[in-house]
């Protein structure tokens, strides 16, 4: 029963954050492009967001280490630090907004950076585990999702649109997190601690 009330943790972090930056990017009174502009201009100081995507940082941050605690129980492995990491790197993030300062700035980018690196390799990291307790399909998905993200995340500190590229990277893996998530709640992972 623990183990399902963390996993919840893989539903509601990917939906805290994803509400946050596309209610976000509807709503702000400031020039925003979901294309060009990162997620992160919508919690800078002075944004008129702020408080709404601070907010799905801090859904998003608390999430993935409950997450992470299912994940651990229920596939072993790696996977679950690398979205532990994830977790605390973006309460990180959520702690350091943009504009602050220029050193404020750089630490952001500092932990936006392993929050994108840890996100991309937790489902990863979940494969080999998930394909020795006979998920095929979520560890397909899962490596599929990963390398998507690690693709899109490097496109993304391009000259490309930023914004696009983040939000690609970003929602694939959410997307697996919250597959994954949903699959432990209704048992059809079987544990590797049964």
């Amino acid at each position: 029963m623990r183990v399902q009330l963390a996993a919840l943790g893989g539903v509601a972090a990917p939906a805290a954050f994803i509400s946050g930056w596309a209610v976000g990017a509807a709503v702000t009174d400031r020039d925003y492009s979901s294309i060009e502009d990162a997620i992160s201009r919508l919690a800078a100081v002075g944004a008129d967001t702020r408080t709404l995507m601070t907010a799905g940082f801090v859904g998003f941050g608390v999430g993935m280490p409950l997450f992470a605690a299912a994940l651990r129980r229920a596939v072993g492995g790696g996977a679950w630090i690398a979205a532990a990491a994830t977790g605390i790197a973006t309460l990180a993030v959520a702690a350091t907004p943009l504009e602050r300062s220029t050193s404020v700035d750089s630490w952001h980018a500092v932990f936006a950076g392993l929050g994108y690196v840890t996100l991309a390799a937790t489902p990863l990291l979940a494969a080999q585990p998930l394909l020795r307790l006979g998920n095929r399909g979520l560890a397909a998905l899962g490596i599929a999702c990963g390398s998507v993200s690690a693709v899109s995340l490097v496109l993304a500190s391009t000259s490309l649109p930023t914004g696009l590229f983040q939000r690609v990277g970003l929602t694939v893996t959410d997307l697996w997190v919250a597959t994954s998530a949903i699959a432990i709640l209704r048992g059809r992972i079987r544990s590797c601690r049964t």
